[in-house]
């Protein structure tokens, strides 16, 4: 039997559902909540109901947006023949970071895992192949996360883009010792990556 009122324990399972929330800080939110005046809570309930209501995805690149295209899409300043793909829509404030990309995106939805059931068919490649077969672009930048999944994703991309045989030049951005970091403490894997990527001053 539940501790607390109805509503309250409602809200408390409702948050638990988010990630990183457990019961401790869905309790501490829930509260806030309670305490917060009715204005603040009336706006956080719009805001969610915006989310769902008012966002979608670009039907070019498919990030999530509120129009469609998407303003990195619809941007007659930035370079449409230059792709980069990446696997989440958060991945692109990243790199917007450096301000020195002024190309168009493409994000995947996640990478192949075989181990957690997620194929090919479950990310958003089709529609990145198809930009591709429009002679749209001339370089792909691939972006995937440096981690098992990203790597078979990028390998999964380059070998859908050879067997093709598409116009398009394919790069991988580069990986390896963090600025700031410790060459001491660096991995075998990373130093690898970062021997493999050096370049000539």
């Amino acid at each position: 039997m539940s501790k607390f009122a109805e509503p309250m324990a409602r809200l408390i399972e409702e948050l638990k559902k988010l990630p990183g929330i457990g019961s401790k800080s869905a309790q501490r939110l829930a509260f806030h909540i309670l305490r917060s005046s009715e204005d603040d809570a009336s706006a956080l309930a719009a805001a969610i109901h915006d989310v769902k209501e008012k966002l979608r995805l670009c039907s070019a690149c498919n990030n999530i947006t509120d129009v469609d295209p998407c303003v990195y899409c619809s941007n007659p300043t930035r370079n449409q023949r230059l792709v980069c793909v990446v696997e989440e829509p958060t991945n692109i404030a990243a790199i917007e970071k450096t301000r020195h990309f002024n190309g168009v995106y493409h994000v995947l939805h996640g990478s192949i895992s075989p181990l957690h059931g997620v194929g090919p068919e479950h990310l958003r490649i089709h529609n990145l192949i198809k930009r591709l077969e429009r002679s749209e672009v001339d370089e792909v930048i691939l972006a995937t996360n440096p981690t098992v999944e990203g790597e078979a994703t990028a390998v999964y991309l380059t070998q859908q883009i050879k067997r093709d045989h598409l116009p398009v030049k394919i790069t991988r951005i580069a990986m390896g010792i963090p600025v700031g970091s410790d060459i001491e403490y660096t991995d075998e894997v990373t130093m690898l990556k970062a021997m493999e990527g050096r370049r000539e001053l």
